[in-house]
């Protein structure tokens, strides 16, 4: 089962080859993770939230450069605008197969800051961000309807959560009735049922003969 969510504002994302992907691309590469043996090891992050910030000025002074908007790199890239954006916050890894798509949509990059982004990132925030008005709408969105939510999610899929890691994002917009341009946010996520806790499937005990 797959939950989407549409909210009115904006937020942050997650997935590559995702919405803004053509059906056969998306095929392909559900077929390829259904067969691969899971995703390669990677290099961690160097530790420090300066050396961070740091990357993510350069980061983001190559894409102001490169004169193209988020959303116009996530189509080169074949990515969705969230999970594009979130590459350049360092808040995703960003993966080899997308990396020279990357470097010629926004050739201002450095080989070296690709080779950061290539890194699994320390991904974190700022506790001051609820602060920022659209981050905090969608605070007040989710806490105002998160019961109603969470009650939706289990009448049509059962016991279980979406996922925010196995999950698509975009923003988009649209006219209202009167014309308006409207926000729409699709959070496009893998349910994640619990699972019982029999004890013949836990893998983990401990040899009883011992």
């Amino acid at each position: 089962h797959t939950c989407s969510h549409r909210l009115d504002n904006k937020m942050m994302g997650f997935s590559c080859a995702g919405a803004s992907a053509p059906p056969q691309r998306r095929q392909a590469s559900v077929r390829a993770s259904l067969q691969g043996a899971g995703p390669k090891p990677s290099l961690p992050a160097r530790p420090g939230v300066e050396r961070k910030q740091q990357l993510v000025d350069r980061l983001l002074d190559a894409k102001e450069k490169s004169g193209k908007s988020f959303t116009q790199i996530a189509s080169e890239i074949g990515c969705t605008n969230i999970y594009t954006a979130a590459l350049f916050y360092n808040q995703q890894q960003l993966k080899e197969g997308t990396a020279q798509a990357l470097q010629q949509a926004v050739p201002q990059l450095s080989e070296s800051d690709l080779k950061e982004m290539m890194r699994a990132p320390s991904r974190r925030f700022d506790p001051d961000l609820l602060q920022e008005p659209t981050v905090y709408r969608f605070y007040e969105a989710i806490m105002h309807n998160g019961e109603a939510i969470k009650a939706i999610i289990n009448e049509v899929a059962g016991d279980g959560i979406m996922s925010a890691i196995d999950m698509y994002a975009t923003v988009d917009t649209t006219p209202g009735k009167l014309g308006e341009k409207r926000i729409v946010v699709t959070l496009n996520g893998k349910f994640l049922p619990y699972v019982e806790g029999k004890a013949a499937d836990n893998v983990a005990q401990p040899d009883s003969k011992q």
